[in-house]
């Protein structure tokens, strides 16, 4: 997996129109989040939000899950999981993009 891959990939699922033909789900979006954190950051080692802070909780939580994946592989399930995702949804020039990164 290169750098360039896992770049060229946050840069498409950043730029999704909302509508658009390819909607990831929400579960989808909080594997992206998990796996971009930590591919950039590395293990979560913030406070969990507060009770009422739903999202921040949920974001929290898909990104300690997360804990222990190393940088490439995160980077690997992230590329992975979008090019599952663009296949299904029949964006092949996408999926180019991303198979084509140097």
């Amino acid at each position: 997996m290169s750098q360039a891959k896992f770049d060229k990939a946050v840069a498409i699922v950043q730029g999704l129109p909302k509508d658009g033909p390819v909607k990831p789900t929400q579960d989808d979006q909080l594997y992206f989040y998990k796996y971009y954190k930590q591919a950039n950051i590395g293990d979560n080692t913030t406070a969990r939000p507060g009770m009422l802070d739903f999202t921040g909780k949920a974001k929290w939580d898909a990104w300690t899950d997360a804990k222990g994946t190393a940088t490439a592989d995160a980077q690997a399930k992230y590329v992975a999981k979008l090019l599952e995702i663009l296949k299904a949804a029949g964006d092949d020039a996408h999926v180019q993009e991303i198979e084509s990164a140097a």
